[in-house]
């Protein structure tokens, strides 16, 4: 598995790892610091996502130069 391959899918377990802990913040947490820790879970994977699409697009970028 090379590098590049790697770095994918470990961007996108830790976006399942973020939803799911979005998930059990507001289900299991009661009060106001369940929704505190269910925001900054999802802010993570969503930040996660962006950062994802701009790692694809680098290695397009250089792939296409290379």
């Amino acid at each position: 598995m090379s590098l590049k391959s790697f770095h994918i899918v470990f961007i996108s377990l830790s976006v399942i790892l973020a939803g799911g802990s979005a998930v059990y913040a507001v289900s299991a947490v009661q009060g106001a610091m369940g929704y505190v820790w269910a925001s900054v879970a999802a802010a993570s994977g969503i930040g996660l996502v962006l950062y994802g699409r701009r790692f694809l697009a680098k290695m397009k970028q250089l792939e296409a130069a290379g």
